[in-house]
């Protein structure tokens, strides 16, 4: 057996001992032998190598998640180039052909009313005119010209308002913090996203409630932050979608929903809500959710990376918090608050 004692001049060691008894005829106990032997440096050993291997798990964890954000970062920074650049592209044909069509509008009212004047002082046009006017349906033509023109200015209007939603999301490569505002990085995000929130024949689609505070510019990565809006969003939309349609078989009436709340708390912080009316997650997967490589999605699905990677740019990036509220049955929240202004807070850190 192993154990420690403490010598006369108050030191501590440890020791192994072993021993046997020695019986007589009778049974009877008569006397005990065996030896102690001083096993402190051993045990030191031991204990420095536990203490090690410890620090050595600890140091793999950590390398692991690092890497992990580090390939993150990369692809998102990729992304970010990528749609920048698409949105660039985009963007100059999209304003030649929505300026153009002012012009476009101009010339065709001015045809029209050619055509007006001509019916006027020449209703009766020779054979060969008239059959093309049956031909081309005039009469239709010269009612449904204005509204193609107002279709094709609505449709340039929505694609300028996706360059711009583009543009504000793919800021992955800002290096400082800037003063921004958060409703037009959760709007661009949406923007994005509108694909999967719009009702399809086999989904009614999810509904989106804003409720907007009167929110001040906040000192940010805005790029982070869009992605950590996209990763909250879309794990709520895979959660509705997932959900949706067996809700919907016992209740007619449900309705998916994500419910975005912004708040200002006490002049010095802002909090974002997101809420879904989905599943909810149970308690102990609500536990692990913001570890890395943890995901209850299917293989190929998920990597476990999206909600750490959040968790990392709230809280490490930008000083802020990341909580996570569920219950079944009831849907999910997740509240997130970071500070207005990251430059006092980091000078306020440096000079303590």
């Amino acid at each position: 057996m192993t154990y420690r004692i403490r010598t006369a001049k108050g030191d501590e060691k440890w020791v192994w001992e072993q021993g046997q008894g020695i019986y007589d005829a009778a049974g009877e106990l008569q006397l005990l032998e065996g030896f102690i032997t001083d096993i402190t440096d051993r045990q030191k050993s031991n204990l420095a190598l536990r203490q090690k291997a410890q620090e050595l798990e600890q140091a793999l964890q950590e390398l692991g998640r690092t890497q992990a954000q580090l390939v993150q970062s990369e692809k998102m920074s990729s992304l970010g180039q990528l749609v920048a650049g698409v949105a660039h592209e985009i963007n100059n044909p999209v304003n030649f052909i929505y300026g153009n069509l002012n012009h476009a509008n101009y010339y065709i009212e001015d045809l029209l009313r050619l055509v007006q004047l001509y019916e006027r002082h020449y209703p009766q046009p020779v054979p060969e005119i008239q059959r093309e006017i049956e031909a081309i349906d005039l009469n239709f033509l010269m009612e449904d010209l204005p509204k193609l023109l107002a279709s094709m200015r609505v449709g340039a209007e929505r694609i300028q308002k996706i360059v711009v939603s583009l543009r504000h999301f793919s800021r992955m490569d800002e290096a400082e913090f800037k003063a921004v505002n958060l409703h037009e990085g959760i709007e661009s995000t949406l923007m994005i996203l509108q694909n999967r929130l719009k009702a399809r024949p086999d989904s009614p689609g999810i509904q989106v409630i804003r409720d907007y505070a009167e929110l001040p510019l906040v000192e940010c990565y805005a790029g982070q932050i869009n992605q950590v809006f996209m990763n909250i969003l879309s794990n709520a939309i895979d959660a509705l979608e997932e959900n949706s349609p067996a809700r919907q078989a016992l209740d007619p009436t449900y309705t998916p929903i994500i419910q975005i709340q912004t708040r200002v708390i006490d002049d010095n912080w802002v909090a974002i809500h997101i809420l879904d009316n989905g599943p909810g997650i149970p308690t102990s997967v609500q536990k692990r959710i913001f570890d890395p490589f943890f995901t209850t999605k299917p293989v190929g699905k998920g990597t476990g990376l999206g909600m750490s990677i959040s968790y990392q740019i709230i809280t490490d990036n930008h000083r802020g918090t990341l909580r996570c509220h569920s219950q079944l049955g009831q849907g999910t929240e997740f509240v997130m608050q970071i500070p207005i202004y990251q430059r006092q807070m980091r000078e306020g850190s440096s000079a303590l």
